[in-house]
């Protein structure tokens, strides 16, 4: 007999896992840098225009279909689907989620593996053991595999306690502490020499590199920072209590996701001018500022390094900060596969969890061993391919294929008068032609 189905018993509880879903690895430090180059301010002022023209439509499709099934993608789906071709394309569109969050989560496990390592190295320095701070960040297959174990490990113990007593409740836990340890490092960091040019190049508007580069920049950023694709928020809505009002907690959720990326910025720019200021270099050979895992490896932890012995203490806290903010996006991420085999299979959910853990945990050891061939196949495939056409194929079945009195019925649980809403005028339409439009040419844009 299957594990009954849970529920978030609160909204508070729902935002914070909502968020801490939507608010990883990428947000920290790939949206800084984007925006400084992409005109500064400019790219932030459309980011947060298409993230509530782009995003919000999109993830409210995700929300209110979850709500309806009460149930995992593959069969929220087919459950709103009118005949055998959309049950097939349902089928497709489904297992094809749970196929991308288990490939985002296998190479996610490696990367976030890679922050607990560093997290413990200046821990180990500390306590004088330099020479095992050293193997910490060095790079070797046994150093990989152990803290993608870790972490993996913990990622599978929330989920193991279930929507209230594992996703809910450490979600409530970690996001108040992510933001806490944000702020503090804000605050040290902008006391720094250099900091201030940071701040500059983050908050100074050049309206002159507006272009449809960085409008599909902004775009593409809007869509894949709220978590949207993967079937991440369908399960999350799915736990939703009926007396909620899903246009209201999808604003919230995009207000607060675009606000933890605009605060991040304030932390990782002014960071990167501190670090240029005290001879690290933070541009690379193309010109560009240093972004992604080079930044958080190479980049910082070389500051921290000319910080001298308060460097330690504000390593740990930054790491500590990654760390968090990883956790809070895998454990939405393993919940996709987990809650799929609950639901079909009749697994308890320990058992469930401790199976699907166990499949990712394999391909991320597959992608350790071959790294070099894998782990970009594997990003580019299930970042830029799977989740922006995943994406469309949700705006399609909520726009066109779901029953629209049914539709109207969801979403009157918990806003009864809805119809008579300016967004009950504009969505149904906007989620029908407009979302899929833009996020195929972000789709186009970003493969060509």
């Amino acid at each position: 007999m299957g594990a009954p189905r849970g529920q978030f018993s609160s909204r508070i509880g729902f935002l914070m896992a909502s968020t801490g879903s939507a608010v990883g690895l990428g947000n920290i430090w790939g949206f800084p840098t984007k925006v400084a180059s992409n005109g500064g301010a400019a790219f932030v002022v459309v980011y947060l225009l298409l993230a509530f023209l782009l995003a919000y439509p999109a993830l409210m499709a995700e929300l209110t279909i979850g709500r309806h099934a009460r149930s995992n993608m593959v069969q929220a789906l087919r459950g709103i689907s009118r005949g055998s071709t959309s049950y097939f394309f349902g089928s497709l569109a489904g297992f094809s989620g749970l196929l991308v969050a288990a490939l985002i989560l296998s190479f996610y496990a490696i990367v976030a593996g890679w922050m607990i390592s560093h997290l413990a190295s200046p821990v180990a320095n500390l306590l004088g053991a330099n020479d095992v701070a050293a193997w910490f960040t060095g790079d070797s297959i046994i150093r990989n595999l152990s803290f993608t174990a870790i972490f993996s490990g913990l990622t599978m113990l929330i989920i193991a306690s279930g929507v209230e007593k594992g996703i809910e409740r450490w979600s409530t836990l970690l996001m108040p502490t992510l933001l806490l340890l944000m702020f503090l490092l804000i605050a040290y960091v902008l006391t720094q020499d250099g900091a201030m040019t940071g701040l500059e190049v983050y908050l100074n508007p050049d309206f002159g590199q507006l272009s449809p580069q960085l409008l599909l920049s902004a775009m593409g950023q809007a869509f894949f920072s709220l978590s949207i694709g993967v079937g991440t928020m369908l399960i999350y809505g799915s736990y939703l209590s009926q007396q909620e009002s899903l246009p209201r907690l999808g604003a919230l959720v995009t207000l607060i996701d675009v606000g933890i990326a605009f605060t991040a910025g304030l932390l990782i720019l002014p960071a990167m001018y501190v670090a240029q200021t005290s001879g690290t270099q933070i541009f690379a050979e193309s010109g560009e500022l240093i972004a992604g895992p080079g930044l958080i490896l190479q980049v910082l932890p070389a500051l921290f390094d000319n910080m001298g012995s308060i460097g330690l203490l504000v390593a740990i806290a930054f790491f500590a900060l990654m760390v968090i903010a990883s956790l809070t996006s895998s454990i939405s991420m393993l919940e996709v596969p987990v809650a799929f085999t609950i639901e079909n299979f009749g697994m308890r959910r320990k058992t469930a969890t401790l199976l699907a853990g166990s499949i990712i945990f394999s391909i991320s050891t597959l992608i350790i061993f071959n790294f070099e061939g894998l782990f970009g196949f594997i990003v580019s495939f299930s970042t830029e391919y799977g989740q922006p056409l995943l994406g469309i194929a949700l705006c399609i079945f909520a726009g066109w294929i779901w029953r629209r009195d049914q539709l109207l019925a969801e979403l009157k649980k918990g806003h009864k008068n809805i119809e008579h809403t300016l967004f009950w005028k504009i969505w149904p339409w906007y989620v029908r032609i407009v979302c899929p439009l833009l996020i195929l040419a972000a789709f186009v844009q970003s493969v060509l």
